[in-house]
């Protein structure tokens, strides 16, 4: 009995944890993050003060501006896009960070279907 009462004690105050967040530090600087894509993995670097995004993928870069909803949330909307699927926004939520990197979340906005990276703070 007691061993069960010390259990659910345990998984109490262990839900209430939540990583940390440091998102401020964040907002500017030069990042790198791998994304999973099918069977490849590409690399992306990403340098972004607070209002632009230029990502560099591929040997092309391209330009985003940058509208924060608080310092761990921002929406991503590319300034020149190619085509109807480069026009939809992009939500990026920072879901923790660390030292010199951060897990974040993206999807386009208005979608539930999200995915994970990490990217690593370079500059």
């Amino acid at each position: 009995m007691r061993f069960s009462i010390l259990l659910l004690i345990l998984l109490f105050f262990n839900s209430c944890y939540e990583g940390e967040r440091n998102c401020s530090d964040f907002k500017t600087g030069t990042f790198e993050f791998e994304a999973l894509s099918g069977t490849e993995v590409f690399k992306t670097t990403i340098t972004r003060n607070d209002s632009i995004e230029i990502d560099f993928f591929d040997g092309k870069s391209d330009t985003s501006s940058i509208r924060w909803i608080n310092d761990c949330e921002y929406v991503l909307e590319k300034l020149h896009p190619k085509n109807q699927a480069e026009k939809k926004a992009i939500l990026i939520k920072i879901l923790t960070t660390q030292k010199d990197s951060y897990t974040f979340e993206f999807s386009e906005v208005g979608k539930t279907k999200s995915s994970k990276a990490v990217a690593r703070k370079t500059k």
